[in-house]
């Protein structure tokens, strides 16, 4: 079962631990020291800041890497935002918020919306590796009001599945759950059905390079599989058909591989 889990769960299953705020997960749970996460959380946050990221979205590989299907190169996707920030003594800092969609510890086949920060969104990380796509200071905007509207709430789909269909609102999965806040703030509207169709008419999702029978099997032995919402070949949404999207449609500054010890980042191939 978890030889089938590492294959066919890649699409925000490792979220588990970090659904947990900072520090709240044993560090057995981790491939990092605590301290090689704060740190390149860190990192990740100067970055975002010196390129002036107001909204952002970003990606982890919460898999080893080795395991993760053709085509897929984060496994975790959501919306960070920068925020006042209240530390644990009561100061105010600045920072940035994530929001993310994470299945439930007890019931995989069902999610829910959670506010946290990077140590968190990277604490269970496989590699200390970031995506990072920032779009338009026009986008970046419309994402934070509807943020701030409480406009992201509603999206929300708490029917789990790691292959989602990102053109119908049968399940929901983080990536999925990311491409429709993206959309609503698009064309400043929470309708599912006018997101959905916009979807099926511009989005070009990620097919799943795994074998059929593997995807069978897994919609058969777990919950949070599920490939129902289909029709023909199984395709889903991921952080870099996001990005290809927003360049499409003339919505990018820049999508970029953040790892650390690097110089610099890398430009994300789309």
């Amino acid at each position: 079962m978890k030889q089938l889990a590492a294959t066919v769960l890649v699409m925000c299953l490792a979220a588990l631990p970090t659904r947990l705020w900072a520090g709240s997960a044993s560090a057995e749970d981790n491939v990092f020291a605590p301290e090689q996460i704060t740190q390149f959380a860190k990192s990740v946050e100067k970055y975002a800041a010196q390129k002036g990221a107001r909204a952002f979205i970003i990606g982890r590989v919460g898999r080893p890497e080795d395991q993760l299907p053709e085509g897929i190169a984060f496994t975790h996707t959501a919306v960070a935002v920068y925020s006042k920030v209240t530390s644990d003594n009561g100061d105010t800092l600045k920072g940035y918020a994530i929001y993310n969609l994470y299945q439930k510890e007890d019931q995989v086949e069902r999610s829910e919306v959670v506010q946290d920060y990077p140590v968190d969104f990277f604490w269970s990380a496989k590699a200390l590796k970031a995506g990072v796509i920032i779009p338009t200071p026009k986008m970046q905007r419309a994402l934070i009001e509807l943020i701030a509207r409480g406009d992201h709430l509603p999206l929300h789909n708490p029917n789990y599945s790691a292959i989602a269909n990102p053109f119908n609102s049968r399940y929901q999965n983080c990536t999925e759950y990311t491409l429709d806040i993206v959309n609503a703030a698009i064309y400043g509207t929470v309708d599912s059905a006018r997101l959905k169709a916009n979807a099926r008419a511009h989005f070009t999702p990620t097919p799943v390079k795994e074998s059929p029978a593997k995807i069978l099997l897994g919609s058969v032995l777990m919950k949070d599989v599920s490939r129902d919402d289909h029709k023909g070949p199984i395709a889903t949404t991921t952080f870099t058909s996001i990005a290809q999207y927003l360049q499409e449609n003339h919505l990018l500054v820049e999508a970029s591989v953040l790892k650390a010890g690097a110089r610099q980042a890398s430009p994300l191939l789309l």
